[in-house]
């Protein structure tokens, strides 16, 4: 039987469903990250993440290079390097810093805060512009900010921090920046491309902390279980969200597609409570209400 959907639909269907596993796998990461923790340092889990996900995703580059060629891929290396360096590398060293020192639901619901930070790189770069109502929005999440962080949280997961929401915060910067910057590149590069010079660029960053890290760690204390945490880590959030992401950025506007956020910090929360134990508080539910309300209000301006 024929389906009934047109072309469109299910082109329509097919996006807002890859964007759907995106938000589930990436909600997962958080807990995932938090299990990663309890045999890796923060440095070095960050710096196996992208390496491995570079190791996972240069095989899809080679066979499209082999049928497709790199022409043009070279002329936006330093750039895509870059994107590497700073919305990768960066990136993870700030969000497995801030992992390790808060709960999963502190750091879920600060990466909702993305909206507004591609807002304002946006704007920064004359692509985007700030209303009133926008500003307002934007006062509003960062208010909701400060009363998630007016009482700690604990649970199995640990406890809540000001310094690892502050590193969760600039962790959500950086991804902003490789969401506007990278908009632009999408539309000469795939998403394969893209990620595979990003991950390229990340690991060589990364490369000397592991490096350091490694002369006081002994890998040979690892179990089976935390390897397969960052495989996870490394295929799924990192490469095949990442992916999804760059083709979703081809089809809708990047401040549309941060709004899927939205969801996240409810799934990661609830799969917190779950796993590790973590509690639901009134200052969670309070502060995350206040943080998406500003990012709501803001961008529907």
């Amino acid at each position: 039987m024929k389906s009934g959907l047109k072309p469109d639909a299910k082109a329509g269907a097919l996006l807002y469903f890859l964007i759907a596993v995106m938000v589930l796998l990436w909600s997962a990461n958080f807990i995932i990250g938090k299990i990663a923790l309890r045999q890796f340092p923060p440095l070095i889990l960050g710096g196996l993440r992208v390496t491995f996900a570079g190791l996972f995703i240069l095989p899809l580059y080679l066979r499209q290079s082999w049928r497709e060629g790199t022409a043009g891929h070279w002329a936006d290396a330093p750039l895509l390097l870059l994107l590497g360096v700073m919305g990768v590398a960066l990136n993870q060293f700030l969000f497995v810093l801030g992992l390790s020192q808060t709960t999963v639901a502190h750091s879920a619901i600060i990466i909702g805060l993305t909206p507004i930070f591609v807002l304002l790189i946006a704007a920064a770069m004359k692509q985007e512009r700030i209303t009133a109502r926008r500003a307002a929005g934007m006062v509003v999440a960062l208010a909701g900010v400060a009363i998630l962080n007016s009482a700690t949280q604990t649970g199995g997961g640990g406890r809540s921090t000001a310094t690892g929401d502050i590193f969760i915060i600039f962790a959500a910067i950086t991804f902003a920046w490789f969401t506007v910057v990278g908009k632009g590149v999408t539309h000469r590069q795939n998403s394969i491309t893209v990620n595979t010079f990003a991950y390229v660029g990340a690991a060589i960053a990364f490369a000397p902390v592991i490096f350091w890290q490694s002369r006081s760690f002994d890998f040979r204390e690892v179990t089976t279980m935390g390897w397969i945490t960052v495989a996870y880590m490394a295929l799924f959030p990192s490469v095949i969200c990442y992916l999804i992401y760059y083709w979703a950025l081809t089809k809708i506007s990047a401040s549309k597609l941060s709004a899927f956020t939205y969801f996240q910090p409810l799934l990661t929360t609830l799969m917190g409570m779950a796993v590790l134990g973590e509690h639901m508080t009134p200052h969670l539910v309070a502060g995350g209400t206040v943080i998406f309300g500003g990012v709501y209000l803001a961008e529907r301006s």
